[in-house]
């Protein structure tokens, strides 16, 4: 059974990630490039490491909650990175968001050196990793799944192995069209009735009662008509999930339209300055087009 586990990235996700792991007498050690975050999770019990190779050499399985492939890479890979500390056997799962394709090059640079990853991005939002109730999709072989599960299902309550290397971020990919394009229907909706006079609030809750109830529609249309854009979900951390999936769909020889609409109205949110609003301020933009507001009445 694993106890030592090391966890890198603090971030909004990250750090309730870690503290629910901690709740439950995991011994952690944790890094972050946020002095203040580490002092976060030390005040929760943890230990701080001054490298994530640090935290490697202190750790059976490391977790990784990082903003971007470049800095997954950088933080596995790299120097003073999780790969210069690993013992034979360990295991690093990371659960930021990247390609497939980074996955898999991720993954068998460390195989090369006996080591093992698995791919668990997940969906939820902030309040999922601080009720420990997000969705986590994984790939890579099922004996480093297994060896890694209760640690996963400390942190999650969907958890699935979905297929190799790089299946955990397809499925995560799939996952942000399926929400971006919600989270663009609800402004939409409410956008168009507040155009024809109608109260969206009123409106929302009508919905909410039949085939078109969503978790999407249940918070973030209430955050656009509390115009609480206060992030959960960052909008430039969805536009990066966003252009992963483009990406991918052009090097398949597919084409994505509903999604690539999506990202244009991912840079016209970042474009109004709102990199770093909630992804539910995309009605923000829908809202200049149209010269209204979804504020109820």
């Amino acid at each position: 059974m694993v106890k030592k586990v090391g966890f890198v990235g603090l971030g909004i996700m990250g750090l309730p990630m870690a503290g629910n792991l901690l709740k439950v007498g995991y011994e952690l050690c944790v890094y972050d490039v946020v002095p203040t975050a580490v002092e976060q999770a030390v005040a929760q019990g943890a230990t701080a490491a001054a490298s994530p190779k640090e935290v490697a050499q202190n750790s059976e399985v490391i977790i990784t909650m990082l903003p971007s492939e470049a800095i997954a890479e950088q933080v596995i890979l790299g120097s003073d990175g999780l790969v210069e500390g690993m013992a034979p056997g360990a295991a690093v799962v990371d659960m930021s968001t990247i390609s497939p394709i980074g996955a898999k090059k991720i993954a068998a640079a460390l195989k090369e050196k006996g080591l093992n990853m698995i791919d668990a991005p997940v969906s939820g939002g902030d309040v999922g990793a601080k009720e420990a109730s997000l969705s986590i999709m994984a790939g890579g072989d099922e004996a480093t799944f297994q060896k890694v599960l209760p640690l996963l299902q400390k942190m999650g309550k969907n958890v699935n192995l979905v297929g190799d290397s790089g299946a955990g971020q397809v499925s995560k990919a799939c996952n942000q069209i399926v929400v971006g394009l919600a989270i663009a229907a609800v402004a939409e909706a409410l956008v168009f009735a507040k155009k024809n006079g109608v109260d969206p609030a009123k409106v929302r809750n009508a919905l909410l009662g039949g085939f078109a109830q969503s978790r999407v529609l249940e918070l973030h249309g209430q955050r656009m008509l509390d115009r609480n854009f206060t992030p959960g979900g960052k909008v430039h951390l969805h536009k990066k999930d966003t252009e992963i999936a483009v990406e991918a769909a052009k090097q398949l020889g597919i084409y994505l339209p509903c999604n690539a609409l999506l990202s244009q109205l991912w840079n016209s949110v970042t474009a109004m300055g709102g990199s770093q609003w909630d992804h539910s301020s995309i009605v923000k933009c829908l809202e200049m087009l149209s010269n209204t507001e979804v504020t109820p009445g």
